[in-house]
């Protein structure tokens, strides 16, 4: 077709990815929380149901952890190394959810955040499992339902009343205050029996605030130190134990590296000892068995952290807020601690504040290049 004579003139036109600067860490982050986020909602309203949705963002979160970037980075002899490796001894039906859970969010990501992605980091998002490398086997999995809040409020009224009559109180309520420490600000149980009475800091926030130092790592990374405030009312819990009980174990308060929940047993110079995690376990076993008779499934130290998510989520707190409550090293951990069904909104926010950034730095680029 002939243009001349026409009066029509081409006009220069220029890309305006061209002008993009290069993305942040914090921009990625943000960038990779929206995607998962958005990745929750799209498996919901294909009408999956809340369990699958979870086991899927789980399996995500343990192959984030280990490869400790963006999935999207993941090339296919990384998956060898760790299908081959990593997971040579698993059984084969977590080798195969893993894979399939990883191929799904792969196809999300070619599907609707391929160009963002390459304009992000300058890579071509592409699936690591191909036919080489696909494990083999049947799918299964397995799901941590938490407490309602009524449940929870009904194990800790009747394990408190039972304080007043019990045989051993102080053993007793060490182990209700950890237990409801951990269903108030997430505590995992290896980290309460690691606690000092030093590592309180009640002069910091407005409540006051846990120092943990001995918190979950990855990768041999060693433990990651985090401050996680006394909310939830944990700062009552802990000044009813410190006042009215921490004293029938040990008498010096002030002694270096006294611990918080401390044991019954003795060191030689005559203070008290750490308790051990199994203490806390069966201590919260009974009172399950107890005052939660009708409760089924396992009520363990780690369900009471999901409670303890569920339960912040609810009260207001935004997912990245709950992420560093709980120490989490990505979303996804915290993601999967929450019913999917209750991130969706979060998720349909998410995507209109991504959105809005978008056109807000697309209008930027466009002043830039007129």
């Amino acid at each position: 077709m002939k243009l001349r004579g026409l009066g029509l003139a081409l006009a220069a036109v220029r890309d305006l990815r061209e002008l993009r600067p290069p993305a942040s860490t914090e921009e990625l982050e943000a960038f990779e929380t929206d995607v998962l986020a958005g990745f929750v909602l799209a498996r919901a309203s294909a009408g999956l149901a809340d369990g699958t949705i979870r086991g899927d963002v789980g399996h995500l979160d343990q192959m984030r952890t280990w490869f400790g970037r963006p999935l999207w980075d993941m090339e296919p002899t990384d998956a060898d190394a760790y299908f081959g490796r990593v997971l040579r001894g698993s059984p084969s039906g977590t080798r195969l959810a893993r894979s399939q859970a990883l191929s799904t969010y792969f196809m999300f990501l070619e599907l609707r955040h391929k160009v963002e992605i390459h304009q992000l980091t300058g890579r071509m998002a592409e699936c690591p499992i191909d036919e080489m490398n696909r494990p083999r086997g049947a799918k299964d999995a397995q799901l941590r339902i938490p407490p309602s809040g009524a449940e929870a409020g009904q194990l800790f009224a009747g394990w408190g009343g039972e304080l007043a009559t019990c045989r051993k109180f102080a053993p007793t309520a060490r182990n209700y205050t950890a237990s409801k420490l951990m269903s108030q600000v997430g505590l995992r149980v290896n980290e309460a029996c690691r606690l000092d009475l030093d590592d309180i800091k009640w002069d910091l926030g407005r409540f006051g605030k846990l120092h943990i130092r001995y918190g979950k790592g990855k990768r041999g990374s060693g433990p990651r130190e985090r401050m996680v405030p006394l909310i939830n009312g944990a700062d009552r819990t802990l000044r009813w134990f410190i006042e009215d009980v921490w004293g029938q174990f040990d008498d010096d308060h002030v002694r270096p590296g006294a611990p918080l929940f401390p044991s019954e047993r003795r060191n030689a110079d005559g203070s008290s000892r750490r308790v051990g995690d199994d203490a806390l376990r069966d201590g919260l076993k009974a009172a399950t068995k107890t005052h939660l008779p009708f409760w089924e499934g396992k009520l363990t130290p780690h369900v009471l952290r999901h409670f303890c998510a569920s339960e912040l989520y609810h009260g207001g707190l935004d997912l990245v807020a709950i992420q560093e409550v709980l120490g989490h090293s990505w979303i996804a951990t915290t993601m999967r601690y929450i019913n999917p069904r209750e991130l969706h909104q979060a998720g349909e926010n998410s995507q209109v504040a991504r959105s809005r950034r978008e056109l807000e730095g697309l209008r930027g680029y466009y002043d830039l290049a007129v």
